[in-house]
């Protein structure tokens, strides 16, 4: 091997320099050479799609930007990559943040391995978890499986999070490997640049998360835990793109929410969301199977139906139920879906159309820009009702009553279904209702420009819960 001259700072889902474990050690004493490898052999059918890739093209372009033009750009396997870049630059150490998808844990361990036979030191360092699974079990060192109990009981009684790492300066960069990339190279963007819409919603990179972890802390977190679930107010952070990209820590949002002068109740409650995210990471890490496989074993008998017209009337946003159309629309149209109106879809998609959750699973995997394979996963398991932490089986949406009760002034409907917008609120969410002269005052044609619901939702309910409750009848 030749003299050593650098180590190598491989970024994976750690976009950032700010609070970047494995940034912060790899530059402390020598030169480094940072790396982005692309890798879509082995995720199988959970490689990024199309709004990820869109943004992980920005954020490696605000990254690079962040190095001087010197971030190193591969694609293919990183082991045969970092092999060969340890033996040409004479690195002898590679740091890297963990990550916790079955598929990169399985990779990562066999890299390691190989790494190491050749001589290199590899620093693996947590930089994306607030508390990693291995360190949170019950007291008979089982894990946990409901979420309360795991927050509340686990996290929080385990050591404080670390606070977060400040940006190393003087940093001194290897130069660039011959054989590297651009961006633009990677194909990250698609051929039809349906793309360009996102660009109205969104702006990746650290900088831009940083922002908006700045205005939500003063504008949305103060009437959090009550506002969260109304789509059409402020009080979302919309860091979740980020957070998964790892263009700003979790350990950063968490003290930043600690520090603001915001009500306390507002603080712990925004707190708790950034634990769910730790505990759907940590069911994925404990049941690596979750992604395909109900957790809870006595759904694998569950019917579900096989209607591929719904399914597709679902993810147009055309099933006649406005705020479940509004949600599918977002969706499309930004690459994201508020929290609430996630809860509604799902619930509706297998619940009244009892379709299997895998099929909105993967829809949203295509869709969002924040397609994040644990807290997907998790999500879809939940509002199934066959994860471990599960909302009831008989817990199904309304989503007459829920546009009411969540959009009560059809602000966000009306943005996203705007053939309605002239509807009055009395039959917004229920537009089969209205007075036939209400409904050609606003210039609605039933079945024309606007559909029929797919289902009665009612009688959809009852199904669901008969299904639900053959499932858990003795013998099934």
């Amino acid at each position: 091997m030749a003299e050593s001259t650098a180590a190598i700072c491989w970024f994976r889902q750690d976009l950032r320099l700010s609070d970047n474990p494995a940034w912060y050690h790899a530059v402390q004493t020598r030169k480094v050479l940072p790396v982005y490898i692309l890798d879509d052999l082995h995720p199988g059918p959970w490689a990024m799609a199309g709004a990820s890739r869109w943004w992980l093209h920005h954020s490696l372009q605000s990254l690079n930007r962040a190095l001087d033009g010197q971030l190193a750009i591969f694609r293919g396997s990183p082991e045969k990559i970092l092999l060969h870049l340890v033996e040409t630059s004479g690195a002898d150490h590679v740091h890297w943040n963990r990550c916790y998808e079955p598929w990169r844990i399985k990779r990562d361990i066999r890299i390691k391995e190989q790494l190491r036979k050749s001589g290199v030191r590899v620093c693996s360092h947590n930089g994306s978890l607030l508390w990693e699974p291995p360190d949170i079990n019950k007291r008979d060192g089982s894990p946990y499986k409901v979420f309360t109990p795991f927050y509340r009981n686990g996290c929080l009684q385990a050591p404080a999070p670390r606070h977060p790492l400040p940006k190393p300066t003087g940093a001194t960069i290897a130069p660039l490997p011959p054989e590297s990339l651009t961006i633009e190279d990677l194909g990250l963007l698609p051929s039809v640049r349906w793309d360009k819409k996102l660009d109205h919603h969104w702006t990746a990179g650290e900088q831009a998360a940083l922002i908006r972890l700045e205005t939500f802390l003063q504008s949305g977190l103060d009437g959090y835990k009550s506002g969260r679930d109304y789509p059409s107010r402020p009080h979302v952070s919309r860091l979740s793109p980020s957070l998964h990209f790892g263009e700003i820590s979790p350990h950063t949002a968490w003290y930043a929410a600690e520090k603001s002068r915001q009500p306390l109740e507002d603080i712990e409650c925004f707190k708790s969301e950034l634990g769910w995210r730790e505990f759907s990471n940590y069911l994925l890490y404990h049941a690596p199977h979750m992604p395909d496989k109900p957790l809870q074993k006595k759904f694998l008998n569950f019917t579900w139906n096989e209607d591929t017209q719904n399914l597709e009337r679902w993810q147009q946003g055309l099933t006649g139920y406005p705020i479940v159309d509004a949600g599918m629309r977002e969706l499309w149209q930004t690459g994201y879906m508020h929290n609430r109106v996630r809860m509604i879809t799902g619930s509706f998609l297998v619940k009244n159309l009892l379709i299997h959750w895998t099929h909105g699973e993967k829809w949203f995997h295509d869709c969002l820009a924040d397609a994040d394979l644990a807290c997907n996963s998790a999500g879809w398991q939940w509002v199934s009702g066959c994860g471990v932490d599960a909302a009831p089986y008989f817990r199904i949406f309304n989503p007459v009553t829920q546009g009411r009760k969540f959009d009560p002034d059809g602000s966000y409907t009306r943005r996203f279904v705007p053939e309605l917008s002239k509807l009055p609120d009395t039959f917004l969410f229920n537009p089969w209702d209205a007075p036939p002269m209400t409904l050609e005052k606003a210039g609605i044609v039933l079945g024309v420009t606007y559909p029929y619901p797919v289902v009665d939702i009612h009688l959809s309910r009852n199904r669901a819960l008969e299904a639900y409750r053959a499932l858990n009848s003795p013998g099934s």
